[in-house]
């Protein structure tokens, strides 16, 4: 449902509100209403391992109301995030991403460690993640850097030479480490860094967010083909060098490589990998599912609740309806592009874009793996797995996109012949 015109509004339209409190784009907030629904329901019923497992006295409801006090408690931050001006943001950019990065690499010395990766903070009962904020927190910086250079950005060149040695000694090295490298660059590396040990998948995400983020900021196509080269090549090096949990992404990379090219029929269940059970769970799902709470892959899995709630949503409700979650996301990012058009100055417009394909390529991403489409990488689907750090930033992520839509209506009603920056870029290429 696309958004009134501003002209439209001017003519006697009211913005699209949800009562006193719900403002901004409503059709997203009902994207997000149906994703907290699917949540309680994926949740209730595949922690029902956990709930019976030999090592835990806890209920299935007692999961359930974990969940329900963290959906409940981050809408409700959600809530005030979208009624903030969204120009405010524009100063906590920088220090929300120092505190990210100074808290992502806190983890490796005061962190809970799983699996060899050390990725939470333990506060209290609570184990709380620093990367997921890392993540938002990037985006956030990256698009106040880029709104500010935009009178210079196709102008500008992020990438120094691979000559490292003329970087002090020539001027126009320094030139572009001073206005290009520094500024726009160097936040997306240093937290791709910081993420990376940790969890490698979560810093492609990043990356791969913030290139496109830096392709529709106008950065010059040239430095971003330069960009994209030096990651491939860092990618290469650190699993030469075995960096960070490199071993652990080559196995996954072997295992993911031996299920499309080795029979697989003759293997025993107690051999399936968890991107194997959740194969089945969807081809067990069929057309119409098995029913609420009747999924018998949910028990074999290691963590249906949150590495492949698609899978066993797909078991219990059916591909139908596995496709219309899919579409969900789809639409949360087709929503971002709507308001991206409206917004009137670069920084909201940037901000809803990068927030919106965040969240799409990390619900793809985790999708993919469920579908063996792509090796195992841990992601877990927005606003739907069970964890707490996942599902607050992706809420913030959500408000800053609804703040900057309310902005947008208000603006449209303040000066209905105003012209967004979609349509002032429009016209002055059609001149």
């Amino acid at each position: 449902m696309a958004a009134a015109h501003p002209k439209e509004q001017a003519a006697g339209q009211k913005p699209h509100r949800m009562g006193r409190f719900f403002t901004g784009d409503r059709v997203l907030w009902v994207i997000v209403i149906a994703l907290a629904v699917i949540s309680v329901l994926v949740v209730y019923s595949s922690t029902a391992k956990m709930a019976y497992d030999a090592h835990t006295e806890q209920s299935t409801s007692h999961f359930l109301r974990q969940q329900l006090l963290i959906l409940t408690v981050s809408f409700g931050i959600m809530l005030v995030v979208q009624r903030i001006n969204c120009r405010k943001y524009n100063f906590l950019a920088r220090p929300a991403y120092l505190l990210s990065v100074f808290c992502t690499l806190l983890t490796y010395v005061l962190g809970h460690t799983t699996n060899g990766a050390a990725r939470w903070i333990p506060l209290g009962p609570f184990q709380f993640q620093p990367s997921e904020a890392l993540k938002v927190a990037t985006l956030l910086f990256l698009a106040q850097q880029l709104a500010g250079r935009q009178s210079k950005v196709e102008e500008l060149r992020i990438v120094p030479s691979w000559k490292f040695w003329t970087w002090r000694s020539s001027e126009e090295q320094r030139t572009i480490w001073r206005e290009g490298t520094l500024p726009i660059l160097m936040p997306v590396v240093v937290a791709c860094l910081a993420i990376f040990p940790a969890h490698t998948s979560s810093a492609m995400i990043v990356f791969g967010a913030s290139w496109v983020m830096m392709l529709i900021g106008r950065v010059r196509s040239n430095e971003l083909a330069k960009l994209m080269g030096w990651a491939a090549l860092a990618g290469v090096l650190a699993l030469s060098l075995n960096l960070g949990r490199s071993e652990t992404a080559e196995g996954r990379l072997a295992t993911w490589r031996h299920l499309w090219t080795q029979d697989q029929t003759q293997k025993a269940i107690v051999d399936l990998t968890d991107t194997e059970r959740s194969m089945i769970a969807i081809h067990n799902g069929g057309i119409f599912g098995e029913g609420a709470g009747q999924s018998v892959v949910r028990v074999e899995m290691i963590h249906p609740e949150s590495d492949y709630a698609y899978a066993f949503f797909v078991e219990e409700y059916g591909m139908i309806l596995g496709l219309l979650l899919l579409m969900l996301y789809l639409w949360i990012f087709f929503r971002s592009i709507e308001i991206f058009r409206r917004c009137t100055t670069a920084f909201p417009g940037l901000l809803v874009l990068g927030l919106g394909m965040l969240i799409t390529c990390q619900a793809l991403l985790h999708i993919m793996v469920t579908l063996n489409l792509f090796p195992e990488t841990g992601q877990t689907l927005p606003l739907i797995s069970r964890g707490g750090s996942s599902v607050l930033f992706t809420t913030i992520a959500l408000g800053m996109i609804l703040s900057v839509s309310r902005q947008n209506d208000e603006q449209a009603l303040a000066n209905p012949c105003e012209e967004s920056l979609y349509e002032k870029q429009c016209r002055q290429s059609g001149e």
